[in-house]
């Protein structure tokens, strides 16, 4: 199964793209940093892969894949 989100923003830097899902990384002033890396461990966790696409002043595309029962 794939769940798919796509945007047509401003898109993200590659050196932010590389750290995305990392410990304690965030772009926000009060952000912890751990909710893309929990969701990337439940993803894992569920024999899942997620990925993320994008491209400046495009936008963003992320995929869940996760394995059907």
């Amino acid at each position: 199964m794939c769940i798919s989100v796509e945007d047509q923003g401003f898109g993200i830097e590659n050196e932010k793209l590389e750290k995305i899902g990392k410990a304690f990384y965030t772009t926000k002033e009060t952000g912890t940093g751990l909710g893309l890396m929990i969701t990337y461990k439940i993803i894992k966790e569920h024999q899942g892969s997620i990925t993320i696409q994008s491209s400046l002043g495009v936008g963003t595309k992320v995929e869940i894949f996760l394995p059907t029962v």
